[in-house]
């Protein structure tokens, strides 16, 4: 039987700091909020709006959670950034809330709990995500919830907080299957420093048995299709995991704050060393294992970000005993420094045209910048097509950025339909043969070998997003072609695999994506 005790005791926690940390997250909420009508929807958002019009349990990238969310989101708040982004708005409060339960899991004082929370709000890659939509916005959120709930099943020692644990891990599955890179490390950890028993709860099994309950319905559809997702996530690896592994080290210096470094290492070293926390030694050892099992697959930096903050949120207390010794002075200017630098580099706080100084760190930036101009540059190629051929013509986009920039402007602009050979969108074409017209292409600058699957092809119009932010779509050819080299049907299978002309996108992409929005690429 698991040696079970009322779950605040005999440690008794202290109060938690409701006022001072609900103050806080209103005031990040409003500057998000305030924020969140700048620039414009980035690329992937674009891509959940349409995915969410395709509602299923599974895509070929992704599981069905944040579509749903940006669906539900976009009709409750408005069909806008602002609503869309009210989503990421609530995702970061939680996660602000989740980080002073974290904070109070160990033993913080009210303080601590609120700098804890504070600390981890002003961090790079917290603030971009809790930004716009992403997956990592709600994956953030799920890591921080396992491992707060772990935290305090290891500290009462009872094994029915293995439920919960599951069922969030569940959940986490349904947003991105990346959180079982954080069960293995955990579990591992507890199997190497202890406490062993946890292992040996009765109530494991069952939270195995709720995760996979609840993410079955995803699990199913995958399978059913071949496991696409899994095809997608070993092409982003083979493409982008040497640069992946050369840039890990570094970037878990940059992506909370360098100014924020010496507090997790702390942090690291008190859960590691603290008698008191012994019990949360598993979190030191975790860390790191995870660092392990992200490098061994070539995966983003910020994969272990969630990790980051909890160490991040074990060194506050010693953080501000030694304060009490040497003064704030260290501390303050580390807060202002790093709200200054993480704001500029990953909010909409900067007029479009000076972009080029935050874009050297994060890209994601200019992928919110310039879709109704592609619209309107597509509306001139559109206008290039005579009028009495336009009900046989397609309009046809290299990736899912371009066709979710037309989903979402071109109907006002008096665009068909776009279809796409690029991730889910294949799922959704292709046109009908009797589309046997005209083709209106949208592809990027240096991507022509993508015209070979089309006739006569030529350059009517050119993207030009009018603030010179050098993003991915800049200068992107607008071509009308004259129709198809084979009918669409067995056209689509070429298109829907090969990805011509992505390799130069794939390789762009690769290098600018460092902050937790998402990749989808296909291998060629």
């Amino acid at each position: 039987m698991d040696r079970a005790r009322d779950d605040d005791a005999p440690h008794g926690l202290p109060p938690f700091a409701t006022g001072p940390v609900a103050s806080l997250a209103v005031g990040f909420a409003a500057v998000l909020t305030a924020l969140s009508g700048r620039y414009g929807f980035h690329r992937d958002e674009l891509y959940f709006l349409a995915a969410g019009d395709h509602l299923a349990w599974g895509y070929v990238d992704q599981p069905p959670l944040t579509p749903f969310i940006a669906r539900a989101a976009a009709t409750l708040f408005g069909d806008s950034t602002v609503g869309l982004r009210v989503a990421a708005t609530v995702a970061f409060v939680a996660v602000i809330f989740t980080v002073a339960l974290l904070a109070r899991e160990l033993g913080a004082e009210r303080r601590t709990q609120l700098l804890a929370a504070g600390l981890a709000a002003l961090g790079g890659q917290p603030l971009a995500v809790g930004h716009m939509v992403s997956t990592a916005t709600f994956d953030l959120l799920a890591w921080l919830v396992i491992c707060w709930l772990v935290l305090r099943l290891l500290r009462t020692g009872n094994g029915r907080w293995w439920l919960p644990v599951g069922l969030c891990v569940g959940v986490g599955l349904l947003n991105k299957y990346l959180v079982a890179l954080l069960i293995v490390a955990l579990l591992a950890a507890v199997l190497a420093v202890g406490p062993r028993r946890m292992l040996r709860s009765p109530w494991l099994p069952a939270g195995i048995a709720v995760a996979l309950a609840v993410a079955a319905p995803n699990l199913w559809w995958q399978a059913d299709h071949g496991w696409p997702q899994l095809t997608v996530a070993e092409g982003i690896s083979s493409d982008n995991g040497t640069e992946n592994r050369l840039l890990f080290v570094p970037e878990q210096l940059i992506y909370l704050s360098p100014l924020f470094v010496p507090v997790w290492i702390v942090g690291w070293l008190r859960l590691w060393r603290d008698p008191a926390l012994r019990w949360a030694g598993s979190m030191a050892v975790a860390y790191p294992l995870l660092c392990v099992l992200v490098l061994g697959l070539g995966g983003k930096g910020y994969y272990a970000v969630p990790m980051l903050i909890v160490l991040l949120v074990a060194g506050c207390e010693p953080i501000l005993a030694w304060t009490r010794r040497h003064g704030r002075t260290w501390l303050v200017v580390a807060v202002v420094l790093t709200a200054a630098i993480n704001a500029m580099v990953t909010l909409p706080v900067l007029p479009q045209s000076a972009l080029a100084v935050p874009m050297a760190l994060n890209k994601e930036q200019a992928e919110q910048v310039g879709w109704p101009a592609l619209a309107d540059a597509a509306r001139e190629g559109w206008s290039a097509i005579p009028a009495r051929e336009r009900a046989r013509a397609v309009v046809f986009t290299q990736n899912y950025g371009e066709a979710g920039a037309l989903d979402r402007y071109g109907p006002a602009r008096g665009l068909p339909r776009p279809y796409s050979g690029h991730m889910s969108y294949a799922d959704w074409g292709p046109p009908p043969d009797s589309a046997d017209g005209p083709v209106l292409l949208v592809r990027q600058e240096d991507a022509r070998d993508i015209e070979r699957y089309f006739t006569d092809c030529r350059q009517v119009a050119r993207v030009d997003n009018g603030h010179g932010v050098d993003n991915e779509e800049q200068d992107a050819a607008i071509v009308t072609c004259s129709g198809t080299t084979q009918p669409w049907s067995r056209l689509w299978p070429s298109l829907g695999t090969t990805t011509e002309g992505f390799s130069l996108w794939l390789m762009r992409a690769g290098r600018s994506r460092r902050w937790g929005v998402d990749e989808r690429f296909v291998r060629p």
